[in-house]
């Protein structure tokens, strides 16, 4: 039974599995991050449904542009059908939805549609939903770093000055006001980051479950609180 009163308030997933999900099933891969997708918006409904301020899905990673050219266009696809199909209730539902990467390589008609579901969304103030999307950890810091450098450069910051802190809100996550998670569900039975969160990570409970992403069901999400409600954080202090 989960305790309303220990929701976690931010819940970061690594959705892996959809290719090997439809590989299983003969399928092409495309068709199994159209699963994906639909997984997704359930697990949204739960999260919101339960109380989650903030939930961040890995959505596509620095790294899977070394896909091939028709699964990285079916999933950028898939993600234009998505807006469509879907922001309306979204933003009905009070839901926020902000992307956190580097747009620079993605298509004008990509952007387009992100920036429509920004402004659609831009006021709402329920569960802030947020897409990682050609986002990778390592890039994320290197971005902050520079940042701090060009501010040390121009004499606005001394190095001195610099704390963690102040490291965290030149995240892409700073930036969108994005707490670190409470916990973290990774699908698929890998057990890694994949270049995911590893600076807003460093306290967080880990759930690693074996179900490929489109089988990840809000009852299986559930039991992930579940899990998280039954350990004990000590954040490193016992």
């Amino acid at each position: 039974m989960i305790d309303k009163n220990n929701i976690p308030a931010s819940i970061a997933i690594i959705m892996d599995g959809n290719g090997r999900w439809a590989t299983n099933r003969m399928l092409p891969r495309v068709v199994g991050h159209n699963a994906g997708m639909k997984s997704m918006k359930k697990i949204i409904e739960a999260a919101d449904d339960i109380g989650v301020k903030h939930l961040t899905v890995y959505a596509f990673s620095t790294e899977n542009w070394k896909r091939s050219d028709t699964e990285v266009n079916g999933i950028f696809k898939l993600l234009v059908k998505y807006i469509d199909s879907d922001i309306q209730e979204l933003s009905e539902k009070n839901v926020k939805v902000t992307i956190i990467g580097d747009r620079s390589r993605l298509s004008d008609k990509v952007n387009a549609k992100i920036d429509y579901a920004l402004e659609k969304t831009e006021a709402n103030t329920g569960m802030q939903f947020n897409i990682a999307l050609n986002y990778g950890s390592r890039n994320e810091i290197l971005r902050a770093v520079k940042t701090l450098g060009e501010e040390i450069a121009s004499g606005k910051l001394s190095y001195e000055n610099i704390d963690e802190d102040m490291i965290s809100s030149k995240l892409y996550t700073g930036e969108f006001n994005i707490p670190d998670p409470d916990l973290v569900i990774r699908t698929s039975g890998e057990i890694r980051l994949s270049n995911f969160l590893m600076w807003q990570l460093a306290y967080s409970e880990m759930i690693f479950v074996d179900d490929l992403w489109p089988d990840f069901t809000p009852e299986k999400f559930y039991e992930t609180i579940e899990e998280y409600q039954n350990r004990n954080r000590r954040f490193g202090g016992r």
